[in-house]
């Protein structure tokens, strides 16, 4: 069974990241975008990490153009926008599809034990320490309301 781990993804600077690095720590994975409505929840992400990192939580970026054309940046100019507004210190990755032809292995992955297509900006994936999915959130739930679901996997 694949896990978490089998990908290695670049970063927004383009250095290619396993997710092997993420072993045994509870991943939150959320498809961004700049220019969305949800763009708020950046800071609620930074919260979330800045919170719960010590104890093993880990929050993943991914910035996508799918939807509504809300990522258009270049790399730069998205790490710029994500630090400058909102603090974001947590990992961004490279700009990736979720839905379509050219989608991710990842979100092939993701969606596999979740089905559906991503709806919109900020759908998120609860990973669990064993690497494998544990919850699909919408894009309109917020940050703060996950960490019911972050505390149950912590605790595992």
């Amino acid at each position: 069974m694949t896990s978490l781990s089998a990908f290695t993804l670049p970063l927004l600077s383009g250095t290619p990241q396993p997710l092997a690095a993420y072993a045994g720590s509870v991943v939150l994975v959320v498809n961004t975008a700049s220019q969305c409505g949800h763009t708020p929840q950046y800071g609620g992400l930074e919260a979330l990490w800045r919170q719960y990192r010590d104890q093993g939580l880990v929050v993943l970026g991914f910035p996508c153009n799918q939807f509504g054309l809300q990522e258009p940046g270049s790399a730069a100019e998205i790490a710029e926008f994500c630090e400058v507004n909102f603090g974001v210190s947590f990992p961004l990755f490279a700009r990736l599809d979720v839905n379509g032809p050219d989608e991710s292995l990842l979100y092939t992955w993701l969606k596999a034990s979740h089905p559906g297509d991503i709806e919109w900006n900020f759908a998120k994936f609860l990973i669990g320490r064993d690497g494998q999915v544990a919850a699909r959130f919408a894009p309109d739930t917020q940050p703060a309301d996950l960490t019911g679901a972050i505390l149950q996997q912590l605790a595992v």
